[in-house]
Order: C-alpha cells, then sequence, then structure tokens
C-alpha cells in the first residue's frame, strides 16, 4: 500500500459489488482503481458509472495489477475459490463475499493460500462488523441474559424464482442455504461457536438445490439454535437470544439492525439503536473499514470475521448439506460429514 489511501479492485459487477462500490467511493480514504469481469463491456459500464480508470475483461489482468491492494470478490460462491485463488497467488489482499465458498475443503484451500502467501484475506460477512451486532455480541459475552439457551434465526425470500435463475442453478451454488442460510447460521457461531451436532431437512427443487432449509444446531453447553432459510417464502428475517437471564429479540433485518430490545429479569425492557442516520447498507462500510484497518495495521486477518470462524460456519454448511442431500457438481458423493 502507499500513502494513506488504499486502493481497491472490484472483481465482478453485479448488483451487491455496486452496492460495495457505491459505499467505497463514499470513504475518503479508499480508492477504488479498477474493475475486471469476465465481460470487457460489462466492466467497462461499472468504471464509468463509478469513475474507475481501469476496466478489465478477465480477472487474471486485475489480480496482476501492483496499482491494487485488496481485491474484493463479488462473483458467484461457485467462482469464489477460482476467483480469490488466483488474486491471493498474484500478491493481491482478499475481501470474499459470502458464502465464502462452495464448501469447506475451498474454504481451507484459500485460507492455506493466504497464509503462503501472507496476504490478508476475509469473509464479507458484513453483520460482524455491524456496531449494533458487535453490541449485542458484547452484551451477550458480558452475561447480560445469562446462559444462552435458545437462539432462533430466519432469512427467506418470497420468489418466485425461475429455473434460469442463479439461485435455482446447481452450478452457480443456487439453494436458499449458501445464499441466506449463511446468515443466520453466521448469527447462531457468532454467539455460540461451532455446533456440536447438526440435524436438518429440506424441500428441494427439480434442479436439486434447497428451495428451503430449517436447521437445528446443538451445543455440549445445552444449547439450541433453530435457523431456517427459504427462497420460496418471505420471512421476518428476525432473530432471537434467549437465555437463563434474559432475552434479546431483533424484530426484523438481524444481520443489519436498527435497534434490537433486550429484556432482562425484573427489570423494564432496554432498546439498543443504530446511529441516527444510518442506512441498512452502513455494515458495508464498516466492513470496508475494517480492512482498511488491518491492512494499515499489517494483520492478515480481522479479528472481527477470523478466518477460524470463517471455517466453521462452512463445516455447518457443508453438514447441512449432508443432511437434505444437496451437492453441487464436482463435489462427487461427499464424505459423511456429521460430528464425530
Amino acid at each position: 500500500m502507499t500513502g494513506e489511501s488504499v486502493r481497491w479492485g472490484i472483481l465482478a459487477t453485479g448488483g451487491i459489488a455496486a452496492a460495495f462500490t457505491a459505499d467505497l467511493v463514499d470513504l475518503p480514504d479508499a480508492e477504488v482503481v479498477a474493475v475486471a469481469s469476465r465481460s470487457q463491456e460489462s466492466a467497462k459500464a461499472f468504471a464509468e458509472r463509478f469513475g474507475i480508470p481501469r476496466a478489465y475483461g478477465d480477472w487474471a489482468s486485475l489480480a496482476a495489477d501492483e496499482d491494487v491492494d485488496v481485491v474484493y470478490v463479488a462473483t458467484p460462491h461457485a467462482a469464489h475459490r477460482a476467483a480469490a485463488g488466483l488474486c491471493l497467488e498474484a500478491g493481491r489482499h482478499v475481501l470474499c463475499e459470502k458464502a465464502f465458498t462452495l464448501n469447506a475443503r475451498e474454504a481451507g484451500e484459500l485460507v492455506a493460500l493466504a497464509r503462503t502467501h501472507d496476504r490478508f484475506l476475509m469473509e464479507a460477512m458484513w453483520m460482524y462488523c455491524n456496531p449494533l451486532v458487535r453490541r449485542l455480541k458484547a452484551l451477550v459475552d458480558d452475561g447480560a441474559i445469562g446462559e444462552v439457551r435458545t437462539l432462533q434465526a430466519d432469512f427467506g425470500l418470497a420468489g418466485p424464482f425461475p429455473p434460469s435463475h442463479r439461485l435455482r442453478d446447481p452450478a452457480h451454488g443456487g439453494g436458499a442455504l449458501l445464499d441466506l442460510g449463511v446468515y443466520p447460521v453466521s448469527f447462531a457461531q457468532l454467539l455460540l461457536g461451532e455446533p456440536s451436532d447438526v440435524v436438518a431437512r429440506a424441500v428441494l427443487s427439480d434442479e436439486g438445490v434447497d428451495l428451503q432449509t430449517g436447521a437445528l444446531l446443538s451445543w455440549e453447553s445445552g444449547a439450541l439454535a433453530s435457523v431456517h432459510c427459504s427462497i420460496n417464502g418471505g420471512t421476518p428475517v428476525s432473530a432471537s437470544v434467549t437465555g437463563s437471564a434474559g432475552r434479546i429479540d431483533i424484530p426484523h433485518g438481524f444481520f443489519f439492525p436498527d435497534h434490537f430490545v433486550l429484556h432482562r429479569d425484573g427489570r423494564d425492557p432496554e432498546r439498543f439503536a443504530a446511529d441516527p442516520g444510518a442506512g441498512p447498507r452502513n455494515s458495508l462500510k464498516h466492513e470496508a473499514g475494517e480492512v482498511m484497518r488491518a491492512l494499515r495495521a499489517g494483520e492478515t486477518e480481522s479479528p472481527l470475521v477470523p478466518l477460524e470462524g470463517t471455517l466453521a460456519v462452512m463445516r455447518t454448511l457443508d453438514a447441512i448439506r449432508d443432511r437434505i442431500g444437496v451437492r453441487y457438481p464436482g463435489e462427487g458423493a461427499g464424505p459423511d460429514l456429521r460430528p464425530a
């Protein structure tokens, strides 16, 4: 890196790439210097939209660009292993969208690459960087609701999505779980760590991806988490955590909350609100800010989104897919992923 600005490259030109780039260009210490797509036309249009000086019609050119400090990988998750791996091997730092990869094996390969090349790598789990979510975690860790007993979280979209949509396409890692279920699973593991056992059921599409999935996660402490995701029914997108001495409710949008309510036994409810004026996507700015803080500090991973936590989430997603019978092209039958 040079000077005060962190120089970003954007790999992919879809909706989440546009949302992230729109936030980046508003940050005074971030500079977006290049964008890449598999289509030169798409890259050029994206560059013109955001005033980005260089547009590449292939990923390798972006990865080789010495003026890029860190690459934001925003492809569909089936391409994360290839795109992020290319950038790491070329010496770029990487922020990679979630789900981090298709499976835990691919995730482990990316982590190994980052460590071999001494590069920064982080999953773009923006929820973990949200100040209100961090406040909630601190309250739970400090015992505000006692020992956690149960957790509930859901994320469902009404759809319907046609068979041609990427969410229905096995080749793109389609289905509710990796696109939406990663949020409730990550929320549960933020507060409780990796579960010791997983039970799951799903409704599958004709293409073999999950239209909706429900999972019960359990921990040796006795805690249970019920998580649900769907691409055929809109859900409240809410979460609740109950402990031995109280409860925390997030009524809507638990991964980008505008408020949550703490209920403690024997006390009036306490409402914790986001900063005035904070928009629903502000977590993307917090996420970008955390990457830049870590890079300036010479860190190769973020304490807010640690790589071991990302690997643990991927193992849980693998275990859920094992239970519901979802496999993607090239994965084969796979091992028995049930915890020992």
